[in-house]
Parts: C-alpha cells; structure tokens; sequence
C-alpha cells in the first residue's frame, strides 16, 4: 500500500489543499479551514525515517502509511478511533456504503469483527456495539461496501445511514519504531532549534496532498518576549496561528518523549499569515478611506505650490514604494513650508547671547533675574530667598500637574556638547537614550522621581532613536513618568528645495523615486508639532498650564524657579540662559503659559525660517529616467526655524528671563 502524504483530512469538509515542495511554496489562508477537523480529534502516523525521503527535493515530504483517523472519548474514558461514515444504502440484503478515513481501508473494513457506530438518536450520542461480517471494496471508487450481523434488508440499513465507524484505540496497528500517530503530535511544543526558544504549540495538522502542514498556536507577543527567564512551560500558546510545512528541512527533530519539535524555519515563515491588524474589515476601509482623503488633500496643495513632480513615483515601483511615498507626501507640513518659501529672501543669522539681548530684549520692560550657579544647584548665596520663593512656587505647580515638559532629543553627533560634564561622560553622550537616561535617572536634574507621576512629558526626537527611547521607558517603569503621559513625537521636518536662479523655482528635491529629501527644522517646529497631533488639546484637559521646552544638552538647573518666575510675572514666556552659551539654539531652556501657545500655532507667520545652502544629492526625473545628480557647489536650500522666533509674538512686557552666572 502506497500513500503520498503523512496526513490526510478527517474531515469531508475539509478542502484539498496543494503545498508546493518547491523553496517558494504558498501557505493557504485560515479562512479556508473553518469548520475543520476539531484539534482534539486528528490521529494518523508518520515515519520519521529520513533515508526514504527524495534527496534532490529541496522540501522533502515526510511519508508515512496511515491517515487521521478520529479520536472519541466516552464518559468511561474508553477512547474510540474513527475509521469512516455509513453514507448510504447498498442494495436490498442490508449492505451499507462506507466512506473511509484511514489508510487501513482492509484491516478495517473487510477484516470480521467488532466494530461500533456513533448515532445521535432524539439529540443524545449513541454509540453501540456491531458485528461486521465481511466488507469489499468498490473498483474504481474510494468507498466500501460492508455488512454487519442482523442487518438484512435495506429498511434496517437505511437506519444506519450517517452513522460513524469507531474502533478501539488500543485496537490501532503497532507502528515501526521511526513512526508515529499524528495525534500525539497534538499539543507538542514548537521550539527553535538555534536559540532553543518557545515558538508555540501544535493545534492541528492538514494534508495538502503534497506534503502535511501543521497549524501551530504561536505563544502571545508578551510571552515571547518575555526576559524574566521563566521555564517553556509557563509561556502562553495564546497568540495567532500559522502554518509551518511538516517536512525535514524545516522540521528536522521530533521528540516523543519529551513532546516538543524542533525547527528551523526560514525568515519569515513565522509572520506569514498572521494578520498584524485585528481591526475588523468596516474598520480597515473607514481608516483606508481617510488616508486616501488625507493623501488627496496633500497632493492638491502640493499642485498649488508646483510641486506635481513629487508624484512621478506613483507611475511604477512595487506597492511598498507608492504607500511610502504617499504616507511623504501626507506627512509634509504645507503650511510650514510655504511660509518657508517667502523667508528665502529674507537674510537671518545665528544669535550670540549678547546679541539676542541686545537685538530682543536691551531697552524693553523685560524681567531679568539674574542669579549665581551655586544659588541653583547648591541653594546658597545672596539671593537664597528670593529663588527659594520661586523654586517652592515652581515645585507646588508642578506637583499639581500644572506643567507639561517638552524634552528635545538631539541625535546629532555634536549631542552632549553642552551637557554637564559632571553628569556623564563623553562616550556616554555620543548615545542620546544612554544621555537621556541619565538625565532622567537623577532626580535633582528636571523633576524629582516622586513629582513624576503628575508631569505629561513629551519627548521629540529624530526617528530612528524613537524605537529605543519607548524601550529605555517600557523596561525601567517609564521612569517614575505616567505612561498615559508620555509622548514620543518624530522631529518636525521641511522638504529640501532646489535654488534655481534661472527659474526662480524652489523645487522639492527627491532622494529616491518614492521619498522625499527632507532634514530637521529645528526647535521652532515643536509649535507644529504640539498643534497637529492634538497634544495641545490633551495638556489642556488634564489641566496644564504651562509648557517647558528644553534642548537636552541644556544644563538641568533652576527649572523650578523658572516656572516660579514666570507664574508670579503672569508672563507667556520665561527663558533661562548662561552667559557662558556660544549658541542659543543648541541650548535653549524656555516656559510657555498655555494661552500663548495655542495663540502662537495659529500664528505660525511669527516665526521666521532661515534658508541655508547647501550641496544635496538627489534623483530627477529625465527624459523618462530618474538619473542621480551629484552636485559640485551648493544647489539646494535646508530650512531651520528656531523656538526663539516665538518672541517675535509676545510683547517684551510678557517676558521674564533667568540669567545664569558663573
């Protein structure tokens, strides 16, 4: 007898699926297994000999001799096996028509002897005891024609007609020593074979006439990732499933003893099929439809601004590539860089201290509180008293969860340049979350580990830091932070424009077909930044008041009286400077009142952006060729925008200063 597969159906309802032994197979959807065989009730056997198995085939089936065959247990615990169905009456002596299910078709149907039928009778199971007589096959067919004692005319056959054919479990044919029943494989862990880690456990298993799936639960996402060093046997097989081939490549080692497999599937073949998003199908469109609104939206003001060459890429390329350059196209803030345009022209420059006062502030009714470093860090000095008031002010709004932080995390190589020496070293400055971390882990530096808990804080930072930013907080207790009041925004970024004399076209430079050159605006895009993720709206309802804005390399002193300061002049802005800082915008430390914040997103024409040349390699679109231009002089324009233009906004009489010395 001769079979091409290790498992088969035990269901008739159960299509015939196909897996290709080729290295590109197909796995099939979970949709088409609904109503399947039960996880419970799979059995058949599979030879583990590996020197019967096709060399040259890069997925080498595992064969076997013997199908599922269904598994019953009655309220005695005596176990049954299910080798088939009564499906219909044969002639007028009695004989029956029945459909197996195990590749025993002989032993169990032409072979005397008892056998036992499963009937529901008034809605209740009944399974009794028959006697079969003899049994042949059909030619031609895959059916059997059997007849059972005291069953001699067709109305008594007819009445067994749906009926299941059981037999005992212990009455199952001894299997050679490399084999085994795929209903002992029900339940076995799935593990690794390289790291030795819990994959999950084994549900079901399907034929698919070339070779035998297995439809493994996956433990959930908390379960695998867990780090405490918890035994296998505590993880929860509570995750999606997904198919995995039963053949040597992928299943190299079964243990029966100890009930687990090991595998060694290839990238990807874990993830396959299991669908990331659980929202429902209505769900999915309504959010697919708003994207394609908000894309449209996009592009219409991108062709108001002459910018339609930014849509090339749509015409080709695969569909990760247009959904990229769409979801560039949604992110750019139009509004910000059409402002941005009309500041090419206008000349700016970067502020020395004493040139910011004196441009801003020398000769306004600006208040200017200057204190002595010790008096911040070591609370001695002349002017104890008065910055006690202010700190204690600061303190008690801050413990009523009146003030939310921005904190700007700077990515950049120059990070740490001016932070405190005393703090954390060189080498430990060149990471930010490693910076970061020590900033937020000492208590006397930005808000004391028990006033956390009541402070929103937001963290901008560039992208690619965000991912281990979120893991710094979720594996240290966010910190002492509220994890309901954290935010992880990417930096505000401005598309990067060609200068074109010629044309007196500012054009958006591409860095690929499908992505857009953009760089970092700097500070002054945190104002967008708060209004377009309606985080604005959040502070305001849990309370908020104030907003504090500082640059991590800012040195963390005096940020209590500051806001102290700025709450006892009723001010909008409260800024906090050294006169030892070289850059403003690479140190800034500034409190905004709530009011003057939401005034200022809406006045976004306040703040002034520099235009700074520079040389950007990009592609271009020509003659139906996207050719790489590598310029040799400065042909493109990088905006920057600093938080200190929010000044232009606020009356100097609204502006209180902290001015630091040595």
């Amino acid at each position: 007898m001769q079979c091409s597969s290790a498992f088969c159906s035990a269901n008739p309802l159960s299509p015939s699926l196909y897996l290709s032994t080729s290295p590109r197979f197909t796995v099939p959807s979970q949709k088409g297994f609904i109503g399947s065989v039960s996880i419970s009730s799979c059995i058949g056997h599979l030879p583990l000999n590996y020197s019967r198995i096709n060399k040259r085939t890069t997925l080498s089936s595992l064969q076997s001799n013997a199908t599922q065959e269904m598994v019953q247990t009655t309220q005695n615990e005596v176990k049954f096996v299910e080798i088939g169905y009564i499906s219909s009456v044969h002639g007028l002596q009695g004989e029956v028509r029945v459909k197996g299910r195990t590749d025993f078709p002989e032993l169990r149907f032409s072979k005397p002897g008892r056998r036992w039928l499963r009937q529901q009778v008034s809605g209740r199971e009944k399974i009794q005891v028959v006697d079969l007589v003899e049994g042949r096959g059909q030619s031609g067919q895959k059916g059997w024609i059997v007849k059972f004692s005291e069953v001699d005319t067709a109305d008594k056959a007819q009445l067994l007609v749906g009926s299941t054919m059981l037999v005992m479990e212990e009455e199952r044919p001894a299997l050679a020593e490399d084999e085994f029943y795929s209903r002992d494989l029900i339940g076995m862990r799935v593990i690794l074979k390289e790291t030795g880690e819990p994959v999950g456990t084994v549900a079901n298993i399907f034929n698919t006439g070339a070779s035998d799936l297995l439809h493994v639960m996956l433990n959930s996402h908390r379960d695998r990732d867990d780090g405490n060093g918890r035994p296998a046997s505590e993880l929860s097989a509570s995750g999606p499933l997904v198919w995995v081939p039963f053949v040597e490549a992928i299943i190299p080692h079964v243990d029966m003893n100890k009930r687990e497999m090991q595998i060694t599937p290839p990238k990807g073949l874990l993830e396959l099929n299991v669908r990331s998003d659980e929202r429902s199908k209505k769900e999915r469109r309504q959010i697919e439809w708003k994207k394609r609104k908000r894309l449209i939206a996009a592009k219409k003001k991108l062709c108001e601004m002459e910018q339609q060459h930014v849509f090339h890429g749509f015409r080709f390329g695969e569909k990760a590539q247009t959904s990229l350059l769409a979801d560039q196209i949604v992110g750019v803030n139009s509004r910000l860089l059409q402002h941005a345009l009309q500041n090419i022209e206008i000349p700016s420059k970067r502020w020395s201290l004493g040139e910011f006062f004196k441009a801003h502030l020398q000769g306004q009714s600006t208040y200017t509180l200057k204190l002595a470093d010790e008096i911040l860090t070591n609370g001695s000095g002349e002017k104890l008293n008065a910055n006690s008031r202010l700190r204690e002010n600061g303190h008690l709004l801050t413990s009523d969860g009146k003030v939310a932080i921005v904190l700007v995390v700077d990515g950049s190589e120059k990070l740490g340049s001016g932070s405190d020496t005393n703090l954390v070293d060189r080498k430990r400055t060149e990471d930010p979350c490693l910076l970061l971390e020590a900033l937020l882990c000492d208590d006397q530096r930005l808000v004391k580990i028990e006033g956390r808990a009541s402070v929103p804080l937001i963290l901008v930072c560039p992208a690619h830091t965000i991912s281990s930013l979120q893991k710094l907080f979720s594996n240290n207790d966010h910190l002492g932070f509220d994890p309901k009041k954290v935010w992880f925004l990417e930096e505000e970024k401005l598309p990067v424009v060609s200068c074109s004399p010629e044309e007196n076209k500012y054009k958006i430079l591409m860095k690929s077909p499908w992505e857009i050159l953009q760089m970092p605006l700097g500070s002054g895009g945190i104002t967008s930044l708060l209004s377009s993720h309606g985080i604005l709206e959040n502070l305001s309802e849990m309370g908020v008041e104030y907003i504090e804005v500082r640059n991590m390399n800012q040195r963390f002193v005096g940020g209590q009286s500051l806001l102290g300061l700025v709450n006892s002049c009723d001010a909008n802005i409260g800024i906090q400077v050294f006169e030892d800082m070289d850059n403003l915008e690479d140190n800034f430390d500034m409190i905004f009142s709530m009011k003057f914040m939401k005034q200022l997103t809406k006045q976004i024409n306040k703040l002034h952006f520099q235009a700074i040349s520079r040389s950007s390699t990009h592609v271009e679109k020509v003659d139906k060729e996207w050719v790489d231009v590598i310029p040799s002089s400065p042909n493109s324009y990088e905006f920057h925008c600093s938080i200190y233009g929010s000044l232009n906004a606020c009356p100097p009489s609204k502006v209180c200063v902290i001015e630091v010395s040595e």
